[in-house]
């Protein structure tokens, strides 16, 4: 049984950590085609939304706070400061709602943990419970590129969108989006804002590639809504998507843009390998 647990949890908290600042993938729709007028509009947002996407990357960091549910499979609150000047680095702390997930995480006596991301993996620190199955060790590493390992090739789109959770990431995702357009000016937190939105469909995708990762999510349509403000920075977004596994929806609001970020690993004899909680699921997969 304490086999069991320990490798049940190595694989959802891989899953939905990764949630936790997915930017699901938007690409060119073909299915509408725009008369002169729909095309000069949509010019003027491609260019607005470019000088967003500069503006974003070069702000470098941002406190960041979202909500993201996916079917029945979790629902979940992520709290924190990302930084992406030398790769993808931060401290969120998580909170799992409800779902199976939720439910996984309350009897193991905690549903809430932080996470701490850095260029080559991210860390998950779980409760005193989990410890005690696990070698006394409260911290789980995710290599990205162990992450392949992941549910097949879908570990691969995984391992990716952990490498581009990023604010301008969506921007450049919903510039990559065929019908992106102009919703209107609104009011974000107090805050003037402008907001754009687009859709897409994976059938679509003429990327083979590309289209492959979204399969292997069990993506099949997706809309992008980002707001930007009077700076050209992006201060909220939702993403919606179909999947196999239900629908998923996620909420993130970025505020103090170049805000000073600071995350260190934890210590390595607090620290357990998801690979290595991989192995052991191999080589015990008969255990009950």
């Amino acid at each position: 049984m304490q086999g069991t647990i320990v490798r049940r949890v190595g694989l959802v908290l891989a899953a939905a950590t990764a949630l936790t600042g997915v930017a699901a993938c938007s690409f060119p729709d073909s299915s509408d085609r725009p008369g002169e007028d729909d095309r000069a509009a949509r010019g003027t947002s491609v260019a607005a939304l470019r000088s967003a996407e500069r503006a974003t990357a070069r702000a470098e960091s941002a406190r960041v706070e979202s909500t993201t549910t996916m079917g029945s499979l979790m629902s979940m609150t992520a709290d924190g400061t990302l930084g992406w000047n030398d790769g993808i680095t931060g401290t969120l702390t998580i909170t799992y709602t409800g779902g199976t997930i939720a439910d996984t995480m309350r009897r193991l006596g905690t549903t809430s943990m932080e996470a701490r991301y850095l260029p080559d993996a991210y860390y998950a620190r779980m409760g005193d419970r989990f410890a005690e199955q696990a070698d006394g060790r409260h911290w789980i590493r995710y290599a990205y590129d162990d992450l392949e390992a992941l549910a097949g090739g879908s570990g691969i789109h995984l391992g990716d969108q952990m490498r581009t959770t990023t604010p301008n990431q969506s921007v450049k995702l919903l510039l990559a989006s065929g019908d992106v357009r102009k919703v209107g000016e609104e009011t974000v937190r107090g805050r003037a804002a402008t907001h754009y939105s687009g859709t897409v469909a994976a059938a679509d995708v003429t990327d083979d590639g590309l289209k492959q990762q979204l399969t292997d999510a069990g993506v099949t349509t997706e809309t992008v809504d980002i707001w930007i403000d009077e700076r050209n920075l992006l201060v909220k977004k939702v993403e919606k998507a179909r999947m196999t596994t239900g629908r998923m929806t996620q909420t993130a609001h970025y505020r103090d843009y170049g805000v000073r970020v600071r995350t260190q690993r934890p210590p390595l004899s607090d620290t357990g390998d998801f690979e290595d909680l991989m192995r052991k699921k191999a080589g015990t997969a008969g255990t009950p």
